[in-house]
């Protein structure tokens, strides 16, 4: 055979599709900027429907207000066709983000001829190279392994942006990264995520006593419908269980927070808290789960290694987070961080062990880049296990990854990430007990649901590590009397 001349197969390769994983907003925004660039998309998604993991959760009012849930390059092809924007003030719930903006997205004629539905991506390689081999990969077209209603095929792809998220991958209710002893022979008594305990699902929670473990948004939002529950319905009863005793970034910056819904969130949570309605465990490591006649007997530990037990629960509500699928690349060269599982040079930009503020450093494709040319994770995936994605990120990380596959370096290095500030930030010192709640919030006024004080060293500061401005000093107030804990 006649070897293949390096011009000849980067035409080849030139001709082929970039491949996105995913059509959730990030996946579908990066398909929007792929056909903005004259790139060809070729969309996969695991679900029935566009958005699969916004519909699990479709009766949860997001936070950020529409201006920051539309892509731009998406609202201007949605524009050219009619379509008519909701107001930039609104507060959508994720329903409505999925039936008003992702599915016309979707159904415009050059979106819905590249989408295909009920994929899912297995695997991903380059043809005719294993993850050893390195003369010539980067010329070599990436090959997804995908299964769909007929059976798997491979596809061939120029580039490869993976938007597939986190959400259909929970981490275990186990406190050490492991699913808790019992936790699978239990798992029909378990809902992983945010289920629509006051709504649809109201049945289940109606008058039983549910736990929820976590100290997310996700955790707060279920604990404040089933409050509401609690209200009409005698009986129902929540207990609440945190790894930890840092109850400040869930209760959050209150009034200082840029996202006001996203503050007043946190705001009612710290209420309900203070107005015993609902049994609080600080510190309880899950470690195991135990049927007994009297319902669940949860088992856990605290740091001292003293054992504790919440007894008699009907319903769990696992909202301990989600993490990536790495699988996927198990044949790519990638680098994670080897703990957060991110992406590796955006990893210092959102360690929670460092900071959790609101907003993060602009990143582009530079930060998202992987050994492996021409593969990108975007959106939560790039995240890894660090919390507090927000969508326009994800929009703007796509919109360089594009500019860079094009050769548009100047586009892809200019990045712009406006983010609201949450109104509070957590240092290393958070996890080492020194800070405690409910002290002045970052750059903003003292509010009574103020959180961790934002006291960033000057190494930090000249890391530019904290994504904060206008951080000012701490004083501390006394600490809200807390009757349930």
């Amino acid at each position: 055979m006649t070897p293949l001349r390096k011009d000849r197969t980067m035409k080849t390769l030139n001709e082929l599709p970039v491949a996105v994983l995913g059509a959730g907003p990030v996946g579908l925004a990066a398909a929007a900027h792929l056909l903005q660039r004259g790139l060809r998309p070729i969309i996969f998604e695991r679900g029935v429907g566009v958005g699969a993991n916004l519909e699990t959760y479709r009766h949860v009012r997001l936070f950020s207000p529409w201006q920051y849930n539309i892509d731009k390059a998406a609202r201007q092809r949605l524009e050219c066709n009619g379509w008519q924007a909701p107001a930039n003030d609104g507060l959508p719930t994720a329903g409505e983000l999925l039936d008003s903006y992702l599915s016309p997205l979707s159904k415009l004629p050059e979106l819905e001829g590249a989408l295909k539905l009920r994929h899912t991506v297995v695997q991903i390689t380059r043809q005719g190279f294993d993850k050893v081999k390195s003369r010539g990969r980067e010329l070599a077209p990436f090959v997804l392994r995908v299964a769909g209603p007929d059976g798997e095929r491979d596809y061939l792809a120029r580039a490869v942006i993976d938007a597939s998220g986190t959400w259909s991958n929970p981490n275990p209710l186990g406190a050490y990264g492991v699913a808790a002893l019992g936790e699978r022979e239990l798992g029909d008594r378990i809902v992983y995520g945010m289920p629509d305990v006051a709504g649809t699902q109201r049945a289940q929670y109606a008058g039983r006593r549910t736990l929820v473990v976590g100290a997310g948004h996700s955790a707060a939002g279920t604990l404040l419908a089933l409050a509401e529950l609690a209200e009409s319905v005698a009986g129902t009863s929540i207990v609440w269980a945190t790894r930890g005793d840092q109850l400040a970034r869930v209760f959050g910056g209150g009034e200082a927070d840029g996202l006001p819904a996203r503050g007043q969130l946190g705001l009612r949570l710290k209420a309900l808290r203070d107005s015993c309605k609902l049994e609080l465990h600080t510190n309880f490591r899950v470690t195991g789960l135990q049927q007994e006649a009297s319902g669940i007997r949860v088992v856990g530990e605290h740091p001292d290694g003293q054992q504790d037990v919440i007894s008699g629960v009907d319903r769990i509500v696992a909202a301990t987070g989600a993490r990536p699928n790495l699988e996927l690349t198990r044949e790519m060269r990638v680098r994670h961080d080897p703990w957060l599982e991110s992406t590796d040079a955006l990893a210092p930009l959102i360690d929670p062990n460092e900071h959790s503020c609101g907003t993060v450093r602009p990143h582009g494709h530079r930060e998202l880049a992987h050994p492996e040319p021409g593969y990108f994770a975007v959106g939560a995936k790039s995240y890894g296990r660090a919390p507090n994605f927000l969508m326009a990120t994800g929009y703007e990380q796509v919109r360089s990854v594009v500019a860079s596959l094009v050769g548009d370096m100047a586009a892809a290095d200019s990045v712009q990430l406006d983010l609201p500030e949450t109104g509070v930030c957590n240092t290393r010192l958070a996890y080492d007990g020194e800070a405690k709640e409910d002290k002045g919030c970052c750059g903003g006024p003292a509010v009574d649901a103020s959180a961790a004080c934002c006291a960033l060293d000057e190494a930090e500061k000249a890391k530019g590590q904290s994504g904060c401005s206008s951080l000012s000093a701490c004083t501390p107030r006394p600490k809200a009397s807390a009757c349930c804990a």
